[in-house]
């Protein structure tokens, strides 16, 4: 696809990050992105692949799927932008990806890694720029293809939770014919996508106009509404045909030790939460680094985050602490294309604490001990140690025990699954061991769960981190789009 040879005379330009003096400043879109012409000459590198890996979003060995789990029909859009059919390319984008707004900023791009081209000469197609170039391209020309909304009549279908898997959910089954509604308890729909993910990742005013056109389309938001209310529960199980579970993976990991509860120590998520808030509200933080030490436990992209946000607060430093030993520079034997890389990366935010601290802010192999406090409660330091992973196992190396500065601890250590209780408001079941993820019904569906009703009420499904426990946004939409074939099925649309 592309020009052919075009990757043998043209070299990767990649969508460059402003550069960290000013993009510290504020809370903008990080990226500068490449004109049209640029563009289609990236598009050009890609390569007529016998197989191309970057669409088959399959697992090899135990690291993350490979290519994209959407099964994006990349090589063809390649093409198509390379030929200037912009609107050809958005339609092909459409056939896979309901959303691609949101892949494009926040995916860390499986297919990239995928790309024949990279184990070539080490310098992969752009695919994830040029995704976002289709979207932004064709929301500036008209937006999405929109449909008719559902006749009255309709199979009636609830989704409870409005981040990426309940809008690519509630996007398909409307788009099917059903009539839909979205339950959201927080004051602004988008779930994670809007205070999961800080604004300069993904701008705010991405996610309103997509849930903007949801409801112009017939799509029915209800904010501020706790589906883990069991009255909420109740009533929409007896309104609704449907009721699909898409609340995400919201019990949070914490830490244990003496001071781990208490003021200064804040969830990930509360403290994303807070500053996009703030930033929305034009108000003043309630949480804020300004003027501290932070610490950041959790070296995954939550924490990423979390680092970049702090910085742009005003943190006077910030360190970043792993549990897990530092990965190599390169894939090792074991870790081989088109296994997804386990290697090194430093992201936008800890490039910016870097220039902040004037070197290396990251510790790896490191146990938080306890958090120390001051006689009025108050944090002072993180206790920590160094751990050996040469036995697989982790061990506490002596005499490594000290204490970091820290008057703001943020807990980014992910999640050990949904919260139980939208479940038990419906009677579903979770599983007791295990991780706790809610009980299928049986091995032939992939998204409902065990909680039919004999008396009639909505057939019960779940999707995306509600079903699998945390994860990419992708795969939650990848996942989404499953389920809504499923509803589809069953309510005979």
């Amino acid at each position: 696809m592309g020009k052919p040879g075009a990757f043998l005379d043209i070299d990767r330009a990649a969508s460059k990050l402003r550069p960290i003096s000013q993009r510290v400043r504020d809370f903008d879109p990080l990226y500068e992105e490449l004109d049209q012409d640029a563009r289609r000459a990236q598009a050009s590198r890609c390569m007529k692949c016998g197989v191309p890996f970057c669409q088959v979003g399959a697992s090899f060995g135990k690291a993350r799927p490979s290519g994209c789990p959407l099964h994006n029909l990349i090589p063809e859009w390649n093409e198509l932008i390379y030929r200037g059919k912009w609107d050809h390319a958005a339609a092909r984008l459409a056939l896979t990806s309901p959303l691609p707004e949101f892949t494009s900023r926040v995916c860390p791009a499986l297919c990239e890694a995928a790309c024949n081209l990279g184990t070539v000469n080490g310098e992969p197609t752009t695919i994830h720029d040029n995704e976002r170039a289709i979207s932004d391209w064709e929301w500036a020309n008209g937006g999405p293809a929109r449909f008719e909304p559902a006749q009255k009549g309709a199979p009636r279908v609830a989704v409870v939770g409005s981040g990426p898997a309940g809008l690519a959910c509630a996007w398909e089954l409307a788009r099917r014919g059903a009539q839909v509604a979205v339950i959201e308890r927080d004051d602004r729909a988008g779930g994670l996508l809007m205070y999961g993910i800080p604004n300069m990742k993904l701008e705010k005013s991405v996610v309103t106009r997509r849930t903007d056109l949801m409801e112009e389309l017939g799509v029915e938001f209800y904010l501020g509404t706790d589906a883990a209310d069991p009255t909420v529960a109740k009533q929409l199980l007896d309104e609704f045909d449907a009721v699909v579970i898409a609340a995400g993976s919201r019990a949070a990991r914490g830490i244990t030790g003496q001071g781990a509860q208490g003021q200064g120590v804040v969830y990930a998520v509360d403290y994303l939460t807070d500053a996009t808030r703030s930033l929305l509200e034009d108000a003043v933080p309630q949480i804020s680094a300004e003027g501290l030490d932070v610490v950041v436990i959790g070296g995954g992209d939550t924490g990423n985050d979390c680092v970049g946000t702090a910085v742009r607060q005003g943190a006077r430093s910030v360190t970043q602490l792993e549990f897990l030993p530092k990965p190599p520079q390169k894939p090792l034997s074991s870790n081989p294309w088109p296994e997804w890389p386990n290697v090194l990366k430093t992201d936008y935010g800890q490039q910016e604490a870097i220039d902040l601290m004037g070197g290396e802010m990251r510790s790896w192999a490191v146990d938080t001990l306890e958090i120390a406090r001051d006689e009025s409660g108050a944090a002072t330091g993180a206790v920590v140690v160094d751990l050996d992973w040469s036995t697989g196992k982790p061990q506490r190396l002596e005499d490594t025990e000290r204490t970091l500065p820290a008057q703001l601890v943020l807990i980014a250590c992910g999640f050990t699954g949904p919260e139980a209780s939208v479940f038990d408001a419906f009677g579903a079941s979770v599983s007791a061991q295990g991780r706790p993820l809610p009980v299928m019904e049986d091995d032939s569906h992939r998204c409902a769960v065990e909680a039919r009703n004999a008396t009639g009420a909505a057939a019960i499904f779940a999707c995306g981190d509600a079903r699998t426990g945390s994860s990419l946004v992708v795969n939650a939409i990848a996942d989404a789009m499953a389920c809504a074939d499923e509803v589809t099925r069953e309510l005979g649309l």
